[in-house]
């Protein structure tokens, strides 16, 4: 009776084929199955694995359970613990995702530098990388310490090993589709690999007290590589992302089983690392340059955290059958709506014209909100007329050309007061302005564009 088969498993989901298929028939994604090796003996004939679960559990009252033991862990690093909640949780597992080169190796070794004062011991997988490799970045971020302990290792049993023998806070594994399991006979970073070494350390996790903390690579997407289930059997998904050509790197909490997924961390890549942005307002408008048409800043949300954004626009002549409609930071669909809108309802065509739209400093924004501030950006490119320096504007603009309120306007314009903005554009709807910031509340587009001070037809 034959040990093994060959299934054809998809790189995204992990569903199954008995054959190569062009399409997977679990996702639809294209070309995404790879061939593997299952092994199909039963259970009694596999390989024997020591349990990591330690003592049998028992059945407990909910309210004997004590939960002081797995309070959050500060980390050190303040937008990192903005965006858990407070800190790594005992025996959370925590994946973090990102483009290579982003900063994630930086910003756990930072992380566990920061602990490692505190008196945490923290054992770094780098599976990827040299052990001198590692302690060169060490160096260069001025986290060397003796309790941050190094491992370059693969092999799934020597890290099991490793951690029975120097007993850890936190382990952080750089990355998970690069460990491999020598009972499994796939090839490392393959589905059944990536899932299977996944489970073993969330089992080890829990049984220790353990945080740990999971790389993971991810597809030209953006989206997190491996299986769906991989993001299933962790307790946090963070999404860390940038623009390389932009110091600014934020971190999102797409699944966070202890806390809000609504927080937003904000970090800025320097000589010494990633430091926290405390005023991202500050940085985003520390460059803008006062009385330039297409220029409009935006109150925008990000999570519970309102940022200040400068919106801009530029309209040029063009012979091009078709014109060019570039939207950088933004929804390129919710552009081409906004220009249809802005044509039937209140007169503005862009017939012949290429549009530029940009969310300047690197930050996407793809709230509703940001509607008004781009159809002001675009008017005011499109007249020539540069906009009032101390004006923001935010609100979602319907398909009838009628303005509709948008989420936690209060705190928005609450932001916007505090670094000395002195009139806002929003819709007839919105609650009362701080002290200090003059709301013009109006129903429509056309009466936006008009109290902006632009002409319409």
């Amino acid at each position: 009776m034959a040990r093994t088969r060959t299934v054809h498993r998809c790189t995204e989901c992990g569903s199954g084929s008995p054959q190569w298929v062009g399409r997977c028939p679990g996702c639809s994604g294209w070309n995404t199955l790879v061939e593997e090796i299952e092994d199909v003996r039963p259970p009694s004939a596999m390989p024997h694995r020591r349990s990591s679960s330690g003592a049998r559990e028992r059945p407990v009252p909910i309210l004997e359970v004590d939960a002081s033991e797995w309070a959050a862990r500060p980390t050190g690093i303040g937008e990192l613990d903005r965006v858990l909640g407070g800190g790594f949780v005992p025996g959370s597992v925590t994946l973090v995702g990102g483009e290579p080169g982003i900063g994630k190796s930086t910003l756990l070794l930072q992380a566990l530098g920061s602990m490692a004062a505190t008196g945490s011991r923290g054992l770094l997988v780098s599976a990827e990388e040299s052990k001198q490799q590692v302690r060169l970045r060490a160096e260069r971020l001025g986290v060397l310490d003796p309790r941050i302990l190094l491992l370059s290792e693969t092999s799934l049993p020597d890290i099991v090993r490793a951690v029975d023998e120097v007993a850890p806070d936190s382990l952080v594994v750089d990355s998970i589709q690069t460990v491999f399991d020598p009972d499994l006979g796939s090839a490392p970073g393959s589905v059944a690999q990536v899932r299977e070494c996944a489970h073993q350390l969330v089992q080890l996790a829990k049984s220790r007290a353990m945080a740990t903390v999971l790389v993971g690579h991810v597809t030209k997407e953006g989206a997190l590589a491996g299986p769906r289930v991989l993001e299933h059997v962790v307790d946090t998904v963070l999404s860390f992302e940038g623009d390389r050509h932009h110091a600014l790197r934020l971190l999102r909490a797409a699944k966070h089983r202890f806390g809000s997924t609504e927080e937003l961390g904000l970090f800025e890549m320097g000589e010494q690392g990633l430091q926290g942005v405390p005023d991202p307002s500050g940085l985003f408008l520390g460059d803008r340059t006062s009385g330039v048409p297409g220029s409009v800043v935006l109150p925008a949300m990000e999570g519970h955290r309102p940022l200040l954004v400068e919106v801009q626009a530029l309209i040029a002549p063009t012979t091009l059958a078709m014109p060019r409609r570039s939207a950088q930071g933004l929804d390129q669909g919710r552009l081409s709506m906004l220009l249809a809108v802005l044509d039937r309802r209140a007169g503005m065509s862009f017939t012949g014209a290429d549009v530029y739209v940009s969310a300047v400093g690197g930050v996407r924004i793809i709230e509703p909100g940001a509607d008004l501030a781009v159809v002001l950006a675009l008017a005011s490119s499109l007249t020539g007329i540069s906009l009032a320096p101390g004006l923001v504007a935010c609100g979602e603009v319907g398909l009838g050309g009628e303005l509709r309120q948008v989420g936690q306007t209060s705190r928005r314009l609450s932001e916007a007061a505090r670094l000395g903005f002195t009139e806002a554009i929003v819709p007839a709807s919105a609650p009362e302005g701080p002290v200090g910031l003059r709301l013009h509340r109006v129903g429509s587009l056309a009466e936006a564009i008009r109290t902006a001070g632009l002409p319409i037809a």
